[in-house]
């Protein structure tokens, strides 16, 4: 993170960093010839449905690990699985929040699902995407644990993002796999 001592151009210059990154990165994926979809950001219910939801617990405020955040509950398109953002229209909020951080003002700490051990953002995405443009490595969070019938380290694979050839079961392509094993 670059810091020319003032607020406001540090951050037009982090989103704009963000956004270039965000870019890139779907460049890289066109020229891979990867689906189109699969840096898109994991839904809470994709994975919760292959474990089967049995409740959930709230443990409360807890400070949580950046690369531990993999999805959101909602199906949000505003930002990339890095949450980075995918579109100028989150630029006004993106600025408003960072800019007030970086002057010192208390930020909220965002909410969180946790299944094992990777967490799913339900409020704070602006948030988790400012955290990761300026590298911080983690960040506070209310957590919900939630509960499942199958544990998030079983061989159920995993819905994964862009996987999913229409109804009925994932393919278990390399992606699958790999978010499966993530969750060992």
């Amino acid at each position: 993170m670059l810091d020319t001592g003032f607020p406001r151009a540090d951050v037009e210059n982090d989103f704009a960093r963000a956004r270039r990154h965000q870019v890139l990165a779907t460049l890289a994926h066109r020229l891979r010839r990867q689906p189109p979809d699969s840096d898109r950001i994991l839904p809470l219910d994709e994975v919760v449905d292959a474990l089967g939801w049995r409740g959930e617990r709230y443990l409360g405020r807890q400070t949580i690990r950046l690369d531990t955040i993999v999805g959101t509950v909602d199906s949000r398109r505003d930002f990339d699985r890095h949450f980075r953002p995918t579109t100028n229209r989150v630029r006004p909020r993106w600025e408003q929040l960072a800019l007030a951080q970086r002057r010192g003002a208390a930020i909220p700490p965002i909410e969180v699902y946790r299944v094992g051990g990777q967490h799913f953002v339900s409020d704070g995405h602006h948030r988790v995407s400012i955290a990761a443009a300026t590298g911080q490595q983690a960040i506070d969070a209310y957590v919900t644990k939630v509960l499942t019938n199958r544990p998030p380290g079983s061989t159920t694979p995993f819905i994964m993002a862009g996987r999913r050839a229409g109804p009925g079961p994932p393919s278990p392509g390399r992606g699958v796999r790999r978010l499966a094993d993530q969750f060992r």
